[in-house]
């Protein structure tokens, strides 16, 4: 329809407004602001949600490496258990060697024990020596009377135990009379009784004759 056809006459309603738009009951002017307002809304939108992924991704780190720091220090205690028995494996060392070092002085002791009395190179050689066979076996006297000999005694006899001192004695026993000690280690060397069995016996000092007895047990030689 022309404006040449249009029947009815012109109004205020026709006229147009100051921008340029049709004015009229059923149209209403638009503002710059109607058409900016929808991107607007759009680029807020966008921004919340990035806004709330870059924290949601934050979070999701954090909670990822913070077990394991977790994990190292629940850790600490079990490795500072297990260093215990370590400590206790020391201190059961300190006390071996501790014991040790203890039994060190007992050695000492028993081996000064056990030292002969006397010095052989200063031995009475011409002293009078008695070997008494007691159970040692059939002729050991005489052997040991022997080696005595080949020692450079030249006074030894050899006789039987008597009731006196059979079956005194379990080992092979050197007895000698006061101020009789190097002679009797030259004995006691020459037959190889030990040490320990060396002894003074005031029986072989109150012997008018005897400097030295020998009881033996164990065959020698």
């Amino acid at each position: 329809m022309t404006k040449s056809q249009y029947p009815y006459p012109p109004d205020e309603f026709d006229v147009r407004g100051p921008e340029g738009a049709p004015v009229g009951v059923h149209r209403e002017p638009r503002s710059g602001w109607s058409s900016v307002w929808p991107f607007l809304l759009v680029a807020v939108v966008f921004a919340g949600l990035a806004v709330g992924i870059v924290s949601y991704l934050s979070n999701d780190d954090g909670d990822t490496t913070n077990p394991p720091v977790a994990s190292e220090q629940s850790a600490q205690p079990d490795g500072e258990t297990s260093e215990e028995p370590a400590e206790g494996e020391s201190a059961e060392g300190e006390e071996g060697s501790t014991d040790e070092t203890s039994e060190e002085p007992a050695e000492e002791e028993t081996e000064e024990a056990a030292s002969m009395p006397g010095d052989a190179s200063a031995a009475n050689l011409a002293a009078r020596v008695v070997v008494y066979n007691d159970g040692a076996g059939d002729g050991q006297a005489g052997a040991g009377q022997s080696l005595l000999t080949g020692a450079g005694f030249s006074d030894v006899g050899v006789a039987n135990a008597d009731d006196t001192l059979a079956g005194v004695y379990s080992d092979s026993t050197v007895l000698y009379g006061a101020d009789r000690a190097d002679t009797a280690t030259a004995v006691a060397e020459a037959l190889g009784v030990d040490a320990a069995n060396v002894q003074e016996s005031d029986d072989v000092t109150s012997h008018p004759t005897d400097a030295v007895w020998v009881i033996l047990k164990q065959p020698v030689g």
